[in-house]
């Protein structure tokens, strides 16, 4: 047996030849929109506001700097706007090597450890950090630890955090092949996000061995290389569905930037320049519907 038939054998397949997928999210449909970097209360009112103007649908929004650094009542905000627009809430978990006492982790060299957890006491902290915004009413969380993730999934199954709470694994974790997708599948993943280089054959082994939506950067920050994909999204769908197509990052600077309400507007914009491009080289693509049951909408406490 080669290599290629042991990988086979282990589920974890090529993107060639490019098929189409045939996976859809629970609704039937093939993409959502993502809009990352809102965090607080005041920027997400605007980020929603703005999708009247632009005539836009948004599923999910997603805060990065930290759970660790809003308050209760700030949370509770964020869930009651979100539950009203029925949107996808995802809090980051804190407080992650860049915000303890790693001298490494900013170092040229140390940044490769990326914001993943050192020692007992911070992984304690940061499953802190999930169980409040879980106690808020917050179905979804970003996660940046592999171990992590293993020991939120452990807690979910054991019914010490709900067994809706959803986990999305960040891009900052470095996975960016099908054996590594199928891993953090297997210990508990509900959404994956790749780096956000792969080229579209790359994604389509990711989606050929993985079952979960894989998040996907349309655009991104000048501190991840400011590139836009725009008109590579049709073909994301068309190999990698159901996908979560986060978009407006070329609006940051880099990761955690916060968004002003003027550039959460500037990101709505940018999720329409993407949905015209759908519409105009894939219109068939199917899209969820607002609202739609599967989404892991925040509850309202």
């Amino acid at each position: 047996m080669n290599n290629r038939e042991f990988l086979e054998n282990l589920g974890i397949k090529s993107g060639y030849p490019l098929k189409e997928s045939e996976k859809t999210f629970k609704d039937g449909s093939q993409y959502r929109f993502e809009v990352p970097g809102i965090q607080k209360p005041s920027t997400l009112r605007a980020l929603i506001d703005a999708l009247e103007e632009y005539d836009v649908t948004i599923h999910r929004v997603t805060q990065t700097k930290g759970i660790m650094l809003l308050t209760d009542q700030e949370i509770q905000e964020m869930v009651e706007i979100a539950a009203d627009a029925k949107l996808e809430l995802f809090l980051s978990v804190g407080p992650r090597a860049t915000y303890d006492t790693s001298a490494t982790a900013r170092t040229r060299e140390g940044a490769r450890i990326g914001y993943r957890l050192r020692g007992y006491e911070n992984l304690l902290y940061a499953l802190e950090d999930v169980k409040r915004a879980a106690n808020l009413g917050v179905k979804g969380i970003v996660v940046y630890d592999e171990g992590m993730l293993w020991v939120l999934n452990k807690m979910r199954r054991s019914g010490h955090l709900p067994e809706d709470l959803h986990f999305k694994v960040s891009a900052h974790c470095g996975h960016g092949n099908p054996a590594s997708a199928l891993l953090l599948e297997e210990i508990g993943a509900d959404s994956f996000n790749p780096v956000r280089d792969l080229q579209i054959p790359m994604l389509a082994s990711i989606r050929n061995t993985i079952k979960i939506p894989i998040d996907l950067h349309t655009e991104n920050p000048e501190s991840s290389g400011g590139f836009i994909r725009h008109y590579e999204v049709p073909d994301m769908i068309r190999y990698a569905a159901p996908v979560y197509l986060k978009t407006g990052g070329s609006i940051a600077k880099k990761h955690g930037w916060e968004t002003t309400k003027k550039e959460a507007k500037e990101r709505i914009k940018q999720v329409q320049l993407v949905q015209s491009m759908i519409e105009k080289y894939y219109p068939e693509a199917r899209a969820s519907p607002s609202g739609s049951e599967d989404l892991a909408i925040p509850v309202i406490r």
